[in-house]
């Protein structure tokens, strides 16, 4: 028996949602280039192609757009289950909380069929903006502002966490990396969902199995941990050669640097020019080029050290500071945006569904009796 430690290069299933196509090195949803989408797409065009296959007609995306805006207001259940929590939770552990319980009160939380099963994916998506709003502003002894019926998801989504007016930058930005982190085949968050799916188990089980998944610092928490490192470094004046002192430090204690390399890309992520140039544009308009300042440096340093590239994680923790939000928001960020990956996939496993259950190679002790 052949063991594949984290599953590496096994083929667990198949799947219509996306992939990374080797010829191209990009990232395809439904076979669009994600970069072409990041760049000309809104995150609701992207998520109803995720969920349906195709990119929506203008009435079809008017329709959808009408039902996310009515989903956007929290249950007070919920909101009361998120104020019971203490103040010093994580907002991953706010955001998990409040997706088990919207799975209690979702009004078809017994129906699973495709079709019910994509309108809890819709309320989900328009919802999780408020949960995290709610989560963040709470901390702050305050009230997240109420949705606004004249901004699209993205533009909403900034306002209610950060409670001032985004500018058309700050939206394009939010809405580009809403984009790219909308799905990645089958990561191991997007798994979690797939095998808690398999177990016919529903959906709100299935993605609060993902987000407790992301929450682990593997996978989720890099963009969080990218502006740390940043703020480590010490943005300024002088910032090139700290980046290259703090690296060598941090290599020679074998500290795993975060924001750079990827499983599944071996030439670069392709979602990293796209969210760089997101990130360009609006550390300029923000008078910030101390940072864009030290995002070259380190980049080039790790380049030069161990030839790694960045991935989506090293553009977006910076572009996320300057968008105004808390560090320990960025990766309920995430969830935000790849609740729409999950929530696919959850459908497509359901469709075509075999238990996922592997095997294991036994290297414990070998048979042994108690004594006499």
């Amino acid at each position: 028996m052949t063991v594949h430690k984290g599953l590496a290069g096994v083929v667990a299933d198949t799947t219509a949602v996306s992939k990374v196509d080797p010829e191209t090195n990009s990232l395809l949803y439904r076979g669009y280039p994600v970069q072409e989408l990041a760049t000309r797409c809104s995150s609701e065009q992207v998520a109803r192609l995720l969920w349906d296959g195709e990119l929506p007609s203008a009435a079809e995306l008017e329709r959808f757009r009408a039902r996310e805006r009515e989903g956007r207001r929290l249950d007070e259940r919920v909101r009361r289950t998120i104020d019971d929590l203490p103040l010093t939770a994580h907002p991953m552990d706010v955001v998990r909380t409040a997706v088990s319980v919207l799975g209690a009160l979702d009004p078809a939380a017994g129906d699973a069929s495709p079709e019910a099963e994509l309108a809890k994916a819709e309320r989900l998506f328009a919802a999780l903006p408020a949960v995290v709003a709610h989560a963040q502003r709470r901390r702050l002894g305050g009230q997240a502002p109420p949705p606004r019926d004249d901004l699209d998801h993205a533009a909403n989504f900034l306002w209610m966490v950060t409670g001032a007016e985004p500018d058309a930058v700050a939206v394009r930005t939010f809405e580009t990396s809403l984009v790219l982190y909308a799905e990645h085949s089958f990561n191991a968050s997007t798994f979690a969902a797939r095998v808690v799916t398999s177990t016919l188990s529903d959906l709100h089980s299935a993605v609060t199995a993902a987000v407790g998944a992301l929450k682990g610092p593997l996978h989720g928490g890099a963009n969080e941990a990218v502006w740390e490192a940043f703020e480590e470094i010490g943005l300024g004046e002088g910032s090139p050669g700290r980046a290259r002192a703090w690296l060598a430090a941090a290599l020679a204690g074998h500290r795993k640097v975060m924001g750079f390399g990827h499983r599944v890309y071996r030439h670069g992520d392709s979602r990293v020019p796209t969210m760089h140039a997101a990130l360009r544009e609006l550390a300029t308009d923000r008078g910030r080029p101390d940072v864009l300042e030290l995002y070259d440096a380190l980049e080039a340093e790790m380049t030069r050290a161990k030839q790694i590239l960045p991935n989506l994680d090293y553009p977006a923790g910076p572009a996320y500071h300057l968008l105004g939000l808390d560090t320990d928001l960025f990766t309920p960020v995430f969830v935000a945006a790849r609740v729409v990956g999950w929530t696919a996939h959850v459908v497509e496993q359901r469709g075509a569904n075999s238990l996922i259950r592997p095997l294991s190679e036994y290297d414990g002790p070998p048979l042994r009796h108690l004594p006499a």
